[in-house]
């Protein structure tokens, strides 16, 4: 017999993301060969862009992990859209991710009204999408090789 709970709960929430992560390296041995590298820790990857005045122009804010770049946040002030500095700040995300991380792929999700366009251009492609999430949008799953 067993109890169910809905309550948010750290604790737990802890110990459970701590015994799928031994139960998946268990089974994975892509992720045990990760173990004692570089990429075995996620790690932010953050890029931003100030104006003159140091106000926020736009930014990009990510992370690496096992040689991937995910990149979760990419936004332009309206000010500065098609000047280029979007392109500036996902080539940068990449270049970091890359030289410094050694990361050989990126990959992100967008959805239908934002840029999946923009990020074609850059080289990502489709590989997903989810539908009607949330309702009345597509959710587009893309990447790329950074290599």
């Amino acid at each position: 017999m067993f109890r169910l709970e809905t309550e948010v709960d750290k604790e737990r929430h802890r110990l459970l993301s701590k015994r799928l992560q031994e139960d998946n390296v268990a089974a994975s041995a892509g992720l045990r060969a990760l173990l004692s590298t570089p990429a075995e820790h996620e790690v932010p990857l953050e890029v931003w862009a100030l104006d003159r005045d140091g106000a926020l122009a736009g930014g990009l804010t990510g992370r690496t992990w096992a040689y991937w770049l995910h990149v979760d946040l990419l936004w332009v002030d309206a000010r500065h859209r098609g000047s280029g500095l979007g392109s500036r700040l996902l080539a940068e995300a990449e270049r970091t991710a890359r030289t410094e991380r050694a990361c050989t792929r990126s990959r992100l999700e967008t959805w239908d009204f934002q840029a999946p366009e923009f990020y074609r251009k850059h080289g990502y492609e489709e590989i997903g999408r989810v539908e009607d999430y949330p309702p009345g949008v597509t959710e587009f799953i893309l990447t790329k090789r950074l290599t």
